[in-house]
């Protein structure tokens, strides 16, 4: 089995997978990384909520796909670290062999891509940068380890909006879309502004605001801007929603936060 190398983690600055880790309430983190967390936490008390909240609904569409969808094969972008529950172990309980390829930049991830190997032969990891769709789709460890001549399960969970606008992230879809056989479906979750004066939409600009200067690139995009990534896909109903409102596993028992609003996800197939 493949090895993969530790390159150095600087734990002087945050990095994003470390944060979220921090927002779901793992270990994998720094000083550093908790910093920006209780920042966000000024702002939106509610911030590990939400985190947990996106790995529920990133464990929701991975069942979906591996069941009633039928999808046997998972490419996760921008996977961040290993936490409680995981792609290919929500993915694996429905089918043992189902496969999932997990791509990250960041060294603390590959650092903990080795433990992700062990776990079973159909679960691999690839240190590279999901703004390459090239780069990566032609990766050994992708080509080897998926067929890109069947349907696969693309998931971009909580990335695209790191990416610039000048970086074209509609661009980046459309490439990794083209490269998927007809069949496939393609998740992706993103930080919403609704932008309609509500305090939703104040705390969209305030976080927003704070996540750049900690981190460098986060971007509250409105909803037209996110639909426009699934460009040519047709959409899994509910659409882009709310992610609690995104097949729910039961009824909602709490009114959720206001910063719950500020993410939307949707599922979508490739005709």
């Amino acid at each position: 089995m493949a090895e993969v190398d530790r390159p150095q983690i600087d734990t002087s600055k945050p990095s994003i997978a470390r944060v979220y880790d921090a927002f779901v309430g793992g270990k994998d983190n720094f000083e550093v990384d908790r910093q920006v967390l209780r920042q966000i936490q000024e702002i939106a008390p509610e911030a590990i909520e939400v985190g947990r909240l996106c790995r529920a609904w990133l464990i929701r569409v991975v069942r979906f796909m591996a069941g009633g969808a039928g999808i046997d094969q998972f490419l996760d972008l921008g996977s961040g670290l290993p936490t409680a529950e995981n792609t290919h172990q929500a993915a694996q309980r429905l089918n043992s062999e189902a496969k999932v390829v997990y791509v990250d930049n960041d060294p603390s991830v590959a650092a903990h891509g080795r433990a992700l190997l062990e776990e079973n032969d159909y679960t691999h990891f690839v240190m590279g940068d999901l703004r390459d769709p090239a780069a990566i789709l032609s990766d050994p460890a992708v080509t080897k380890h998926l067929d890109l001549s069947r349907p696969v399960g693309l998931i971009q969970c909580n990335t695209l909006h790191h990416v610039t606008d000048e970086e074209d992230p509609g661009q980046i879809m459309q490439s990794y879309v083209d490269a998927l056989a007809p069949g496939s479906y393609i998740a992706i979750s993103h930080l919403h502004n609704p932008a309609d004066g509500s305090y939703s939409a104040e705390l969209a600009v305030e976080s927003e605001a704070r996540f750049n200067e900690m981190m460098g690139s986060c971007f509250y995009r409105r909803r037209e801007e996110i639909a426009e990534l699934f460009r040519g896909l047709e959409m899994i109903e509910p659409g882009l929603a709310y992610l609690f409102d995104w097949w729910p596993d039961g009824p909602l028992l709490t009114e959720p936060s206001a910063a719950s609003h500020n993410l939307l996800g949707g599922v979508a197939r490739k005709r």
